[in-house]
């Protein structure tokens, strides 16, 4: 009989992509997948370390699969496990520690427990390799469009993350490879690819300066791959947003007006304490560059509250800066104290409840402006790329999402399939901004 596993993952859009990889790489290996709550063999729990609540949940996952079978070999691999590996040694729960760029090795590692049952650590010092950990999908959960990851790590070290501890250096992805993977996508019916990384925006700085690859390069690359249709950018940093880069992107039409442009504070005296090496007005400006090349884009960012040492007047000049550079979607967090990171020790932590305060007033910026730009959509032609049925108000729809990203809706007729992309009309706005078009 096969061997059952499940697969859980926790944190972003890397650690989901990496997931996918090693679920698949199970399954070649002959192992049924079953959902993460019943009964299995093996339980891999791909873990993240962003937040203290990031460490807590991962734990809480470890617990939870040593609970639902006693029996079985628990995984834990990731993030968590990169940068706490003593306390995971301790806990009886884990049998096997799969840091990051040890993931590949996922069924020879369960292979050598079966023979040994003896608890084992797969953790390499992340820091001082330079080698890209070869991973790839052939397909992927969502039906319609696929997160390729192409980069890794992150040499900024803002002040308040922990992610460069627990992910290294930046190390880059051959460019062959990564067109291979989207020729694979591609060829089973997916159009659209979305390109992500640790830090995207450093992607080819670690080539040999002969090779000349960047993140333009690369996006070329997809662009010229048959049956993509259109391309979407992970969250970028704002010093990418050249004139050479924008006038590139703007002269490949699959690419998608649709920018996370990364802020985390419209504060030039926290932007400088969070180490993040550009001013509020530099920021400005790469957003003017951007319209200035894309109409109406859909801009979106994220923003930190609560920062250490934040003052009522800091706060002030972020909401003022947030709110005159009218994004689409702001995604607001709270500070949360990240031990062994440079902010943890600073001076000036605030209490929970200014962090709260503060982040209600951005969620209430956020829900106004997102309204206007999803309405301002109304009476306009869209390409809805369509991506599953849902029931809206007893009436059954086809709900995709527009090159900007707007969530729309078309009302289910013959013809219409999951997968279609079509050019419509937006009509008007529906519960939870999602757009009616016809």
């Amino acid at each position: 009989m096969n061997k059952k596993a499940a697969v859980h993952n926790l944190g972003c859009k890397v650690n989901a992509y990496e997931t996918e990889a090693m679920q698949q790489l199970l399954e070649e290996a002959g192992y049924e997948i079953v959902p993460f709550g019943e009964k299995a063999d093996v339980y891999l729990i791909n873990t993240c370390t962003v937040t203290n609540i990031a460490d807590r949940k991962s734990r809480q996952m470890l617990h939870k699969a040593r609970k639902m079978n006693p029996d079985a070999v628990v995984v834990a691999a990731g993030c968590y496990a990169q940068t706490d590996t003593e306390n995971l040694k301790k806990d009886g729960a884990v049998d096997l520690i799969l840091g990051n760029n040890q993931k590949h090795q996922i069924v020879e590692v369960l292979e050598k427990y079966e023979k040994e049952r003896k608890k084992e650590l797969h953790v390499i010092e992340i820091n001082r390799t330079r080698e890209y950990e070869e991973l790839s999908i052939s397909h992927t959960a969502e039906h319609v469009r696929a997160y390729i990851k192409v980069q890794d790590g992150c040499n900024q070290f803002c002040t308040y993350c922990i992610i460069p501890y627990a992910r290294g250096r930046v190390r880059s992805r051959r460019t062959e490879e990564i067109i291979d993977e989207v020729k694979t996508l591609a060829a089973k019916g997916y159009q659209e690819v979305v390109l992500t990384g640790i830090h995207l925006s450093s992607y080819g700085v670690d080539f040999k300066d002969q090779e000349k690859e960047n993140l333009l390069s690369l996006i070329r690359a997809v662009h010229n791959t048959e049956g993509i249709k259109r391309i979407r950018l992970g969250s970028l940093e704002p010093r990418i947003i050249t004139e050479e880069f924008m006038e590139g992107i703007a002269a490949l039409p699959k690419v998608c007006p649709h920018f996370h442009l990364s802020l985390q504070s419209g504060c030039n005296r926290t932007l400088e304490r969070m180490n993040r090496r550009y001013t509020a007005e530099e920021y400005r400006e790469k957003c003017e560059l951007i319209r200035k090349y894309y109409s109406a884009p859909a801009l979106t960012t994220d923003v930190i509250t609560g920062f250490p040492g934040e003052t009522e007047e800091d706060f002030r000049e972020s909401l003022e800066f947030v709110r005159s550079i009218r994004f689409y979607e702001t995604h607001i967090f709270k500070y949360s104290r990240r031990q062994g990171t440079k902010a943890a020790a600073m001076d000036g932590q605030l209490t929970e409840a200014v962090k709260a305060r503060r982040s209600e007033e951005f969620l209430e910026l956020n829900e106004q402006r997102e309204s206007e730009y999803v309405e301002a959509m109304a009476g306009k032609e869209l390409e809805i790329l369509l991506e599953e049925e849902e029931e809206l108000d007893g009436r059954q729809y086809l709900i995709g999402h527009s090159r900007e990203y707007v969530k729309t809706a078309v009302e289910k007729r013959d013809g219409l399939k999951v997968n279609d992309l079509i050019t419509v009309k937006g009509i008007k706005v529906l519960e939870n901004h999602i757009l009616l078009a016809k």
